[in-house]
Formats: structure tokens, sequence, C-alpha cells
């Protein structure tokens, strides 16, 4: 593999250049371009190494994973349980079988069928309400975060320092006279 990129470089040098190598001098360049590029490609095999093993990587792969899974239940939440009363409080309407026909669906002679093309309003109803529950979810979870943090940064913040007895004792002193002064 590396051997063809080798030589087509090598000869664009060559062209370009207007030298000509003869063929020591080509087994030379290979040579030497060979070494590069497996350089190159060892270096940037290390650096996708450092960067795929970082916890940040890692930690946005399982919110991923998560995500999904989370996603399959929020889905059959809206669809199973959700969606079925209020199909029912609207007169007993299926969701799924709600749509909007544009073109009816067409039978070929030979027994295959084109499918019909409609506007599912249905499947666009359950998709919105699928994300307001993601959404309200998601709110609630960052919501929750913040005031754990907002709570661990209360606890961080150094309470204002208490004078030293010293300078209460001298306030109380200062307090004294003044009002001894006004009698």
């Amino acid at each position: 593999m590396f051997r063809f990129y080798s030589k087509k470089i090598a000869r664009t040098v060559e062209s370009i250049l207007g030298i000509c190598f003869k063929e020591v001098h080509l087994k030379y360049c290979l040579n030497i371009l060979n070494i590069n590029l497996i350089h190159r490609f060892m270096g940037m095999l290390k650096e996708f190494k450092e960067f795929a093993v970082k916890g940040n990587v890692i930690d946005l792969a399982v919110g991923v994973i998560i995500g999904v899974a989370f996603g399959k239940i929020v889905s059959s939440l809206v669809n199973d349980i959700i969606m079925s009363p209020i199909g029912l409080v609207l007169g007993g309407k299926d969701f799924d079988r709600l749509r909007v026909i544009l073109k009816e669906e067409i039978i070929i002679e030979a027994g295959d069928t084109i499918a019909a093309v409609s506007l599912n309003r249905g499947a666009f109803i359950q998709n919105v309400i699928d994300f307001i529950v993601v959404a309200i979810v998601i709110f609630i979870a960052i919501r929750t975060v913040n005031r754990v943090n907002r709570k661990e940064e209360a606890k961080l913040t150094p309470l204002p320092a208490t004078p030293p007895k010293e300078e209460m004792l001298l306030t109380e002193i200062t307090d004294l006279i003044k009002m001894n002064k006004g009698f």
C-alpha cells in the first residue's frame, strides 16, 4: 500500500522538479517516503489512542448508549401508555393510523403494490410527545444537578471571618462611651 503512494509521490516530485532520478535514487527516495509515511501513521495512531482513552470520550460513549436506551423507554412510554388513553378520550382513534392520504395505494398487474403516499399526523404527534417527555426529564435532571452544585458551592463558600476578641471588646467599649456621652 505504501509503495504505490510512494512511487506516485516520487514520480510527481520528479516531474515537478524536472530531475531524472536514476533507479538508485528512486529506490532511496521510496525508502525515505515509506519511512516517513509509517512514522506519520504511527503518530496519528498514537494521537487517536490518546484521544480515545481520555475520560471525556468514554463518558460521552456511555452517555450515548444510555441515551439510546432511555429513548426506547420513552418511546414505549408514549406509544404504549400515554397515547392509548389520549386516543380513547378522542373517540377511540389509533394514532398510528391517523394520517392524510395524498395518493392511494396502487396495485400493479403483476401483484406488486406501490405504497400510498400520506402525511402521518399520528406519528408526528407521537414524536412531539416523545420530545416533550424527554425534555421534561432532562430539565428535571439538570435542575437537580444544579441544585446539588449550588449546595456544594454554598458549603465551600467561606463564612465571613469573625473579628478577633480584642476588636469586639474595643467596639463594645466605644459603644458604651457613646451611650454615656449622650446622658
